[in-house]
């Protein structure tokens, strides 16, 4: 199913916004919506779990009744029938990704807008990247261990023997470079890195480059200034090739698609062992991008048999990852529950582009963030 684009309406008195999350109610947002756009309704309704309850659990149901006027649709994850919204026009997805909708009968049978929250998580994210990177550089779990011992070891070694190497002209390769991946460019280029951007599509002009989604200011690459070089391609020959430049630090922002799950599995870890670089490598994306078997393997192989430096992994497969599962235990590596993307400002500002959505639409314009079916993201 292609989706269809809203242009050209105002909003008018028929307009009705639902918002559903899982946050205390966004009373003064909503008052600045009724402000800007008289005569439009605006409800709320609090869903009584943990963000990531409604992420892993699906447990975010909203009454079929709330439904009947309802022309524009903020959810974290629940979508209703299709029958019971029959005014539904617009779908706001307060996450970046959309595979946990992509099963749903909005997503597979209707045209309906689906538009989603991709530019909030760039800040957050990308100092989760920079820190675990920079936390195994510069060996701070070692040092934890030592504070806890009340040790005041002699590490001569990270000056000498086995000396702490710092980022500057280290090469970061990012695949790809959206919201996210843009704003760990930014950053690593701020600490001396060469930035290389995988993407889709080829980039060959400054127009190309630019990024016309939502930014959070201060942050991201607009303009597409900061790599040093662009890669592109959507087969497994453009990704060979981009592995084959040989990198430092690997990074992993890119949606989960029929096209990404697997994408870095045995034969791909092999290209990585024949660069001779053991690179560390970064999961922000989804677990099943990255084959786990083939991820553990090799961090245990080790930097001495060519396997990774090690991995700092917020997503995993399977997730949550058993208790019992030896990639806890891998050496080198760095795991947390799916959090990288939380911030205390993440409803403000997935709120912030529902408001500019409206305006847009209110003028005739071109939505952003707009979901592609066909390329699932």
């Amino acid at each position: 199913m292609v989706t269809k684009e809203i242009l050209g309406r105002e909003l008018t008195s028929t307009d009705n916004v639902l918002v559903a999350a899982t946050w205390d109610e966004p009373t003064e947002w909503i008052s600045r919506i009724r402000k800007e756009h008289p005569g439009i309704t605006v409800n709320y309704f609090r869903i009584n779990l943990e963000p990531i309850e409604v992420y892993m659990k699906g447990g975010s149901h909203v009454p079929d009744e709330y439904f009947k006027d309802v022309t524009i649709f903020v959810t974290m994850q629940y979508l209703p029938p299709p029958e019971v919204a029959p005014k539904l026009e617009i779908v706001t997805i307060l996450s970046a990704g959309i595979n946990h909708i992509a099963n749903s009968a909005i997503y597979k049978d209707t045209d309906i807008t689906i538009t989603t929250s991709n530019g909030v998580h760039g800040p957050q994210i990308s100092e989760w990247v920079l820190g675990h990177l920079l936390a195994h550089t510069h060996r701070f779990r070692l040092f934890d261990e030592w504070q806890k011992e009340h040790k005041w070891a002699n590490n001569w070694g990270s000056f000498t023997g086995n000396p702490i190497r710092d980022l500057v002209a280290q090469k970061i390769g990012i695949f790809s470079y959206g919201s996210i991946g843009r704003q760990v460019g930014r950053v690593a280029h701020a600490l001396g890195m060469d930035v290389h951007a995988y993407t889709a599509h080829p980039k060959p002009t400054k127009e190309s480059r630019r990024d016309n989604g939502y930014i959070v200011p201060r942050t991201g690459d607009k303009e597409g200034e900061f790599p040093v070089k662009w890669w592109s391609g959507t087969d497994k020959a453009s990704f060979h090739e981009f592995l084959r430049e040989g990198f430092d630090v690997l990074v992993f922002s890119v949606p989960l698609t029929d096209d990404t799950r697997g994408l870095m599995g045995k034969e791909e870890f092999g290209i990585l062992k024949e660069t001779g670089e053991s690179p560390f490598l970064v999961n922000i994306s989804r677990g099943p991008i990255v084959v786990t078997e083939e991820l553990e393997k090799s961090l245990r192989e080790g930097v001495e048999n060519g396997g990774l430096r090690g991995a700092a992994l917020d997503v995993v497969d399977p997730e949550p990852l058993p208790k019992d599962h030896t990639l806890w235990d891998a050496p080198n590596v760095y795991i947390s529950p799916h959090i990288s993307g939380a911030s205390g400002s993440y409803l403000e500002r997935c709120l912030d582009i529902v408001a500019i959505n409206l305006k847009l639409k209110a003028e005739g314009k071109r939505l952003i963030n707009v979901v592609d079916r066909k390329r699932g993201y």
